[in-house]
């Protein structure tokens, strides 16, 4: 039964660590851009999307498109940066032992 108890203390503090993580990237950002960073995104370390800029060169009517693909590749980045943000948040927590598949966020 001791060892019960120990894996039930230890299932708790990860537990304890990964909300301390969890909230430790809610407030860490990561920037993505495109077009040579005429399209920037900035993106929380949950991947929430917080502002995005448009360089006014980019505001044509004829450019639309282009806008459109720079902006899906910019946020597209920092959706990347913001996974591997949260990758290495994760070894942190858990020691870098990887986690079984549907463990993550």
């Amino acid at each position: 039964m001791k060892n019960l108890a120990d894996i039930m203390k230890q299932a708790g503090q990860m537990q304890a660590r990964m909300a301390d993580m969890q909230k430790k990237l809610e407030g860490m950002t990561v920037d993505g851009q495109s077009g040579g960073g005429l399209v920037k995104v900035k993106m929380s370390g949950k991947m929430q999307v917080l502002g995005v800029e448009i360089d006014p060169s980019l505001l044509k009517p004829d450019e639309k498109e282009i806008v459109e693909d720079l902006l899906v590749a910019a946020l597209a980045d920092a959706k990347s940066k913001a996974e591997s943000l949260m990758a290495e948040e994760m070894k942190s927590v858990t020691g870098g032992m990887p986690l079984p598949p549907g463990f993550g966020f």
